[in-house]
């Protein structure tokens, strides 16, 4: 079947423009990129009415609760909550209840996602055995399974010898290794960034220097074992010179930010509300404009919501002792777009780090418009007004630090390999 899309603001990442056109899909594939004329022979028009037409957002992080957890997030309720925010492309991780640290366990959970998804979703695997850092997991027998990448999640691995090994492991296996640039111990119990604003609210933090020696060791550990590497944050401006030259050595290194540590900043947690701490804790608004910085001139890679589920039970506690993570699969965008209306970014550039960039470093098709590519789109509008409900939220969890907050950009639709996933 031949759909053809009409009369859309085309957001092309690859060529970094932003222009009226259309868009004919064919099979499920992007059959031809259209900038003025016309074209017959569609079996099905859509008139876009100039609202923004991109690639679906390829998410690298999510955290869906299957198995152990599942009253906090199901593969069907953040399927759902994906293709409501523009994601076609989950890619999830492995810090489960067991932690995804075998095929049977892989298998098991890529059988759920396909059954109960109705979009794109791919798995990572736990680095080492329990993701406690002191045995490395199969990582060929994973891969074999369907693993896209390792990674222990925020359990820093701190014994550097089996970090080395398993780096090493993976590099003649081809494999991605997905690290937590901090340091284990100084980070051990922090609820917020060490400077005044934690003094005078009392809450124990981390100095912005942890993630700096994280990233230092790993970097060192890249140059001895040559590994194909990826930082799941970076969110301190001390962290970027290190990254700088290690791009610049030639090191197959990658790196990604948090929509939350791009768009909030430290002074939000001030009334001590839970929902804004997550790991690792909001930044000071220096560290937020230099990561902002980072994502414009290519230096960070990609965005991500880090999408980490929570029940009331945990999050409705004191704010040392309440869980870290929040919902963003369905604010990521919105989140987003708040950078394309301050200017801090393109609509391409975002896009760029939000769908190129992730799909190129897994290896995928998709995050494009070319010729030949997946029709996994999103459709919507930048610049349609709302003030966020968190109990609209179609994840099982409702821990959004936007709950109450006016926002701009609303997703229309959703497209998976030219199927209609999501219509608002």
């Amino acid at each position: 079947m031949k759909i053809l899309f009409t009369n859309a603001r085309l957001i092309d990442p690859e060529n970094d423009t932003d222009q009226i056109g259309a868009l004919m899909v064919e099979d499920g594939l992007i059959k031809e990129v259209i900038y003025g004329g016309s074209f017959d022979g569609a079996d099905n028009t859509i008139d876009c009415g100039k609202k923004c037409l991109a690639p679906g957002i390829v998410d690298i992080g999510v955290k869906v609760c299957e198995p152990g957890e599942r009253h906090k997030e199901s593969y069907r309720s953040a399927g759902m909550a994906a293709a409501a925010g523009g994601v076609t492309t989950m890619v999830t991780r492995p810090d489960t209840l067991p932690a995804i640290d075998n095929p049977e366990t892989l298998e098991f959970v890529a059988r759920r996602a396909n059954e109960a998804a109705p979009v794109n979703v791919l798995t990572m695997a736990a680095l080492t055995k329990g993701r406690e850092g002191r045995e490395m997991t199969e990582i060929g027998f994973l891969m074999d399974a369907g693993a896209v990448a390792f990674t222990d999640c925020d359990h820093v691995v701190s014994d550097t010898k089996v970090f080395s090994r398993a780096l090493t492991y993976a590099r003649a296996l081809g494999a991605l290794v997905i690290a937590h640039p901090q340091d284990p111990g100084l980070s051990a119990g922090a609820a917020a960034t060490s400077g005044k604003f934690a003094s005078l609210r009392g809450l124990p933090a981390v100095p912005s220097m942890a993630e700096r020696m994280g990233l230092d060791r790993d970097i060192a550990l890249l140059e001895m074992t040559g590994a194909r590497y990826h930082a799941d944050q970076i969110t301190t401006a001390r962290a970027l010179p290190a990254l700088e030259r290690a791009k610049a050595n030639g090191l197959d290194i990658t790196a990604g930010t948090s929509i939350h540590h791009l768009t909030l900043n430290e002074l939000d947690v001030s009334d001590y509300r839970t929902f804004f701490k997550v790991k690792p804790p909001l930044r000071s608004e220096a560290d937020r404009q230099a990561v902002v910085e980072a994502v414009r001139n290519g230096l960070i890679d990609t965005i991500s919501s880090m999408h980490t589920p929570q029940d009331e039970e945990s999050k409705r506690l004191p704010f040392e002792e309440a869980a870290s993570g929040a919902v963003a699969l369905e604010t990521l965008l919105p989140a987003a777009l708040r950078l394309y209306h301050s200017d801090d970014l393109s609509l391409p550039k975002l896009f760029r780090a939000m769908a190129t960039n992730p799909a190129k470093r897994l290896g995928l098709a998709a995050g494009c418009l070319a010729i030949g590519a997946p029709a996994d789109l999103v459709l919507f509008d930048p610049d349609a007004p709302f003030m966020l409900d968190r109990e609209m939220l179609k994840s099982k969890s409702k821990n959004t630090p936007f709950d109450g907050a006016r926002m701009q950009g609303k997703v229309l639709a959703t497209y998976v390999a030219g199927i209609p996933v999501f219509e608002a």
